[in-house]
């Protein structure tokens, strides 16, 4: 007995050094609206970006030393590269020659089509010097990807999209420099089951070149996005497709659908896929989320997830003794020189106008096109139940307060319009008013309570302590989600430009 008793007590512990040791974390990794994400590792740091669609700054950037914990340290672009009008999808990031590429898809402001761009720079913790478009071909050109072949650079990306065709995965040399095609375009691989096929992710070992894919719908409440495989002994090809696809997908557990990710290898030659997830249920309000998983070849020369075909939360983190930090929450007391680089704005539908002066913001901005309903600065919501106010300082005749933005035609507002106290819907750009008293005073305080990602209910107070709730019911936001995006909160001013909106502060956290 005393041996048995012995023997447990040596497996418990054996297990707690070992959970120690390693580490665990859940997914995502990164608790933001940030679908196609890349990774590069330079040294012992991990960079990250993703598609920023239609908000401001673009392709927000993201550094890590474990994969699990990562920082915004800001973004490959502060403004449109030239060429481009909106529309900021899918970068990947490169790193050669001691540079940082990133080629992204952006629409050319001459026609709006969808082709790739290139950028670089020496440190990632500066802004990139845009080169113009590289890829300008077909209807539409999409998602690159960057492969060095013992030496000789490839770039590929996903066309016809747009066609009534299949979709194909092209490619073509790319020069040394990283900065133009070089030689024929030839096709990988032909969607003939007609299911997409996109996010491509290319890599060789032993005698395989694999292309790790993703297909179906990538975007919205009705996704089933899920990522594939194929291989070849030939980068051209022919390339075989696996037989046991899809190798990861939602469906089960607690996500939906996931895909569009890159492969990145840590020191000991392990190799994770940083790819966007939806969670099920409220977390599905929170977006393409970047989560994180580990695969390895089979004995058959194939690959597989080391926790299975699913989506899964729990995972063995890739650096012993890793601890996941949980979001904190975000206060904005104004007092720094520039914004924050987790503040967004809607880039397509108004030119911003944000200064801080001597602690307070004031915000405005000249609306774009049919616009008639201001300008918002937002954050990407971190998690499904959470609370975030304001305190309203100045008094006119234009609106200031919080929103939930989901575009210029779709958004909840929640504030203050001369002495008039606001609640408004806008769906498909027809307000209906919730709330409208005429008690609004000076320098008010406003708070929205979220939960479950979409439920909302709305406060007023005087003091930032002290809360008076408005609506009797919450009222339920699910319809501002856009078919690539999901909503966020945030501050808006609708009015004339010279008409600023000021604000002391700007507090979220979780419930």
């Amino acid at each position: 007995m005393k041996t048995i008793f012995l023997f447990a007590v040596t497996a418990l512990l054996s297990i707690n050094i070992f959970s120690q040791t390693e580490g665990y974390y859940q997914n995502p990794v990164i608790t933001s609206d940030m679908a196609d994400p890349t990774v590069i590792k330079i040294g012992n740091t991990f960079y990250a970006t993703g598609t920023s669609s239609e908000w401001a700054p673009f392709y927000p950037m993201f550094s890590s030393t474990d994969l699990v914990n990562w920082t915004q340290i800001g973004h490959v672009f502060n403004k449109k590269p030239g060429w481009t009008s909106h529309s900021f999808w899918a970068p990947e990031l490169y790193y050669h020659n001691n540079k940082i590429f990133c080629y992204y898809t952006a629409r050319r402001k001459t026609d709006n089509v969808s082709f790739i761009g290139v950028a670089s720079v020496d440190s990632p913790y500066k802004e990139f010097t845009d080169h113009g478009p590289i890829i300008e071909y077909g209807t539409e050109s999409i998602d690159a990807f960057v492969f060095n072949d013992n030496g000789q650079l490839y770039i590929s990306w996903k066309a016809y999209g747009l066609d009534n065709r299949p979709i194909e995965l092209l490619a073509a040399k790319l020069s040394e420099d990283g900065l133009r095609l070089e030689g024929e375009v030839f096709s990988l691989m032909k969607d003939d089951e007609r299911i997409g096929m996109e996010g491509q992710q290319h890599f060789k070992h032993g005698n395989y070149y694999y292309i790790i894919y993703s297909a179906r719908g990538c975007c919205g409440p009705s996704s089933d996005y899920d990522v594939r495989v194929a291989r070849s002994k030939n980068f051209a090809g022919p390339y075989e497709i696996y037989s046991g696809n899809p190798i990861l997908q939602g469906g089960n557990g607690d996500f939906q659908a996931g895909g569009h990710g890159t492969l990145v290898e840590t020191d000991d030659n392990r190799l994770f896929y940083l790819f966007h997830a939806y969670q099920k249920g409220a977390g599905f309000y929170l977006g393409r989320q970047p989560s994180l998983q580990e695969i390895e070849i089979t004995d058959d020369n194939w690959i597989r997830f080391t926790t299975g075909n699913l989506i899964t939360t729990n995972q063995v983190a890739p650096f012993g003794g890793t601890v996941q930090k949980k979001w904190t929450g975000f206060n904005d007391e104004f007092t720094d020189k520039s914004l924050k680089v987790d503040w967004t704005w809607n880039y397509p539908f108004s030119d911003i106008d944000a200064k801080l002066k001597r602690g307070k913001l004031l915000l405005s901005g000249n609306p774009i096109g049919e616009n008639n309903y201001g300008t918002a600065l937002c954050l990407r919501p971190q998690t499904t139940d959470y609370a975030y106010e304001t305190q309203v300082v100045n008094r006119s005749n234009s609106f200031k307060g919080l929103t939930m933005y989901g575009d210029d035609k779709n958004l909840l507002v929640f504030g203050i319009r001369g002495g008039k106290l606001i609640l408004k819907s806008v769906r498909d750009n027809k307000e209906t008013i919730l709330v409208e008293t005429v008690s609004a005073k000076r320098n008010m305080y406003l708070k929205i309570e979220v939960r479950d990602g979409c439920m909302l209910t709305f406060y007023t107070g005087t003091n930032g302590k002290n809360w008076t709730r408005v609506s009797h019911e919450p009222v339920n936001t699910g319809f501002l989600v856009r078919w690539d995006r999901v909503a966020r909160p945030g501050l808006i001013h609708i009015g004339e430009p010279e008409q600023q909106a000021e604000f002391s502060y700007f507090r979220m956290g979780k419930l």
